[in-house]
């Protein structure tokens, strides 16, 4: 992909109609998605606390959303409980560029978590994230506070927008893309998204889902 950065966001005023459309599109997304895949959470839930008793089944990690406002998103546990004191011995085995940490035999997974990583089912808490207004359905994914961090301005441009649950970093890579790539996707989709493109979106979501190559 082109390293040509884009211009700096001059779309960001969205249109009333579009703001209402999109979410009642992520209520209706969300609710029907937590009907559809309750049993299978219940089934994750279980799976996740037999291998490991005494860890949560939900793990909560601060996020940044929307105009650089921290809040909890949540995920199905898939490491251990103490990943992050551990990500320390591991930063220099990053294997992907930028502000991201990416690791495709990261040891910190245990076997439930590489098969729900693996299917993304580990995201699929984020529903209430969506219920709650802190994410949409689609747009760019919520980094951390310590990406954060290392943003430039031109990096900053993709917190303009309320981050989702998948976008065009999703369904054009994931895992292979770069950072700066990633950052490309994320202006290009907040420079051109409307409802027709959310819901191509979506649905391209679901192709690349279940057993995506790219996903660790």
């Amino acid at each position: 992909m082109s390293q040509e950065k884009v211009p700096i966001v001059a779309t960001i005023n969205e249109k009333e109609a579009y703001i209402l459309l999109k979410r009642i599109m992520d209520i209706s997304g969300a609710v029907i998605g937590i009907i559809i895949t309750s049993l299978l959470l219940i089934i994750v839930a279980f799976a996740i606390k037999l291998e490991d008793p005494k860890g949560p089944v939900i793990f909560s990690q601060k996020r940044i959303g929307k105009n650089g406002k921290e809040f909890n998103m949540y995920k199905f546990r898939s490491m251990v409980t103490d990943a992050e004191f551990k990500l320390k011995e591991l930063l220099e085995l990053n294997e992907t560029s930028g502000a991201m940490f990416k690791m495709k035999n990261d040891p910190r997974v245990t076997r439930v978590g590489k098969l729900i990583r693996k299917t993304s089912i580990d995201e699929l808490p984020q529903f209430f994230n969506v219920l709650k207004g802190d994410m949409s359905l689609v747009g760019p994914r919520p980094p951390l506070p310590r990406e954060v961090k290392d943003y430039n301005e031109y990096h900053k441009q993709r917190l303009l927008v309320v981050p989702g649950c998948t976008g065009l970093w999703q369904t054009s890579g994931r895992s292979n893309i770069g950072f700066e790539d990633m950052v490309h996707l994320d202006l290009e989709y907040i420079n051109k998204r409307s409802i027709l493109m959310d819901i191509k979106i979506i649905f391209k979501t679901f192709f690349v889902l279940f057993g995506s190559k790219d996903a660790f």
